[in-house]
């Protein structure tokens, strides 16, 4: 696992030096590979990479070009089937140099152009320069796991694994965008292409791009389809199991290839434990799972992590978090995250990675997807009911359905009905409405938007507003309704959340590797041709996952019911403890200087949570949204961005190539 970045300016006649640059540009991104970085410099193009050795650890340095030297590569990931892609070129009459991956994804670019990535199952970002054409050819995963950030301007390209690297450019404007940030305050994340800076811009999962003095061209490559989902392929449930067994048991075993030890998260969930038995059986030497719990126990899980642990009999290495430990956390996670959050959920995420670089484990196994890809989700019973209720809106029996998905929320679980019918009745006739499952959500969320200043709130457009989203794919009208949410939520709330600011910027900001089993592409293409009661089967979510596991993890885990994944707010953020500092992120004087929010409404909003013993779930996003965005304006817009390449190690620079 790398980072990566560069800069071409595709229109010059000289040949400015670009190592300084992408010097900066690699020493903001360290963390993603510590162990060694490299730069290319040919013409007018620079690129480079930080390195994070878990394959070849002796001969995969980068940049590293294909047998020809045409093709020059920096690549951050893993190419889970690169083996059997490598034994396929080889037939063709490649010739390899190293054992690293890398060198098979330059390889297969060099054989099948951009068909090459139809091939891949694995998380990866990377770009390819062709000193043959002068093009740049840059490529993502099919889900968004691994991040690549792009900027454009005058004829000049740059790209970086992280945002805080294209800020450093000279050129690039620093400001925060309106319009994203009205995003974050709806969506919880921006839509791509876009991101909170004005400017700076993601380059779509699964899509590639073409960069040349031609221009830009970006294409699609994948894209989730539940085409089948209305009329699905009819298999029986002993079946679908089956097959569910052998995909995800493949899926582990290939995710499992590393010249370094590899460990797993084991949180207490189904997921978790389900990749953890299948760990087990691959390789049933002693396994390292790391755990997180919390000292407030409405919010721990500890004794089914200790339950997981015992029975799968692994190294489990488990810790409690305090709420001082998450505020102390709290302003480096936004220096990683590079995105405003709306929960503190992020900050276990990263104390529990550096619990696992302490112990010098550099990659590890998690459970993310399962819940988007078999109907985990809370959301997706809420539509059902809410759909259900819609039919008969009348009814008095029907919204009490809705106390069963809360039981962490009180205001919701001892709701009195006409409460129920206020809060969940949101436009609940409009069944057609594309974006139906999270009207919703996002109704409540955009609330937060309230807080913005006048200027703010004057510069949003109707593309902010909840429900106003892109095109969506050709036949998404005949989806089921599971099939809709399930779509908006993997590629809006899981790849522009769940993935970045709770996923690969946690993970490495301490140079730790998340791999996803789950989110193999195989995986994902099996579940969306499944029947919708294969995942939802009445409310009871990821049933033919849960039939899968018995025998495999304890029972008691099986059968418990779903847990939002959710860290303490108010105890940690705003408490007779809270850090200094934070109090200065929301002093009048930044409020008034940063121009974000609206002062009186922010004091207004702070002096009410002082009198307030709980906090609502709203205000908790509320706290969390405006201190995190007042901390990401002062680190990446007030402070100036400040490079030490110096610091970059075992830098090998590749200077002047010429063509032969």
């Amino acid at each position: 696992m790398c980072g990566i970045a560069g800069i071409y300016n595709y229109q010059s006649s000289k040949e400015p030096s670009t190592e300084g640059i992408v010097k900066n540009m690699l020493s903001l991104i360290k963390h993603r590979g510590p162990d060694e970085s490299g730069i290319l410099q040919d013409s007018n193009v620079g690129m480079g990479s930080v390195r994070l050795s878990i394959i070849d650890l002796t001969s995969g340095q980068q940049p590293m070009s294909d047998q020809s030297g045409r093709y020059w590569i920096v690549y951050n990931g893993e190419i889970f089937n690169y083996t059997e892609l490598r034994s396929e070129l080889i037939t063709k009459g490649v010739r390899f140099k190293t054992t690293s991956d890398t060198e098979v994804v330059v390889q297969m670019y060099a054989t099948y152009g951009a068909d090459c990535l139809k091939y891949f199952n694995g998380q990866f970002a990377f770009c390819i320069w062709d000193r043959n054409k002068k093009e740049l050819f840059l490529a993502r995963d099919r889900v968004g796991i691994r991040p690549l950030f792009y900027w454009h301007q005058n004829n000049s390209f740059a790209f970086c694994s992280e945002i805080k690297g294209l800020l450093s450019l000279e050129h690039v404007e620093r400001s925060l965008d309106e319009e994203s940030l009205s995003q974050i305050f709806t969506y919880w994340t921006t839509l791509t292409p876009k991101t909170p800076f004005k400017g700076i811009f993601e380059l779509q999962p699964g899509h590639y791009m073409h960069v040349s003095s031609r221009g830009i061209q970006i294409n699609k490559y994948w894209s989730l389809d539940y085409t089948s989902t209305k009329e699905p392929i009819v298999k029986n449930l002993s079946d679908s199991i089956e097959e569910l067994d052998n995909l995800l048991d493949d899926a582990v075993k290939i995710r499992l290839k590393a010249d370094v030890p590899v460990g797993a998260y084991l949180s207490g969930g189904l997921d978790s434990s389900v990749t953890t038995s299948y760990i087990k059986k691959i390789e049933p030497n002693v396994l390292n799972t790391f755990s997180i719990g919390f000292s407030e126990k409405a919010y721990d899980e500890s004794g089914y992590q200790s339950e997981a642990a015992n029975f799968f009999n692994t190294n489990h290495i488990a810790f409690s978090c305090t709420s001082e430990e998450l505020a102390g956390s709290f302003a480096q996670t936004i220096w990683h995250t590079e995105f405003p959050i709306l929960r503190t959920s992020p900050i276990p995420m990263f104390l529990l990675s550096k619990k696992v670089r302490e112990n010098n484990i550099k990659v590890v196994i998690t459970g993310e997807g399962a819940d988007e890809f078999f109907g985990g989700y809370n959301i997706f019973k809420e539509t059902k009911i809410r759909r259900f209720w819609a039919s008969q809106p009348n009814s008095k029996i029907r919204p009490k359905l809705l106390t069963k998905l809360y039981p962490y929320i009180p205001l919701v679980k001892d709701a009195p009905e006409i409460s129920l019918k206020m809060f969940f009745g949101y436009k609940l006739s409009e069944t057609e409405n594309p974006a139906y499952s999270h009207l919703l959500r996002w109704n409540n969320t955009s609330r937060l938007k309230s807080f913005f200043s006048d200027d703010i709130i004057s510069s949003q457009n109707s593309n902010s507003s909840p429900g106003a989203l892109k095109a969506l794919p050709d036949g998404f009208a005949r989806w089921s309704g599971l099939a809709k949410a399930q779509y908006l939520e993997a590629t809006i709330f899981m790849s522009g959340y769940l993935l970045s600011s709770q996923g690969d910027r946690m993970a490495m900001g301490n140079s730790v590797e998340g791999r996803y089993p789950f989110l193999d592409h195989r995986l994902i293409e099996f579940s969306s041709k499944l029947p919708d009661n294969f995942k939802l089967n009445c409310l009871n979510e990821k049933f033919i996952l849960k039939k899968l596991s018995v025998g495999k993890i304890p029972a008691s885990i099986t059968n418990r019911s779903k847990q939002a994944y959710r860290a303490p707010v108010s105890t940690s953020l705003y408490n007779f403890k809270t850090p200094d500092h934070f109090n200065d992120f929301l002093s009048d004087e930044s409020i008034i200087s940063y121009g974000i929010f609206n002062l009186k409404k922010v004091k207004t909003f702070l002096a009410k949570l002082e009198q307030q013993d709980t906090i609502s779930e709203i205000d908790q996003m509320a706290l969390v949204g405006i201190l995190s965005t007042q901390m990401l304006y002062k680190m990446f817009i007030k402070e100036p961005i400040t490079p030490n390449s110096g610091e970059l190690k075992n830098c090998r620079i590749i200077n002047s190539l010429k063509s032969d």
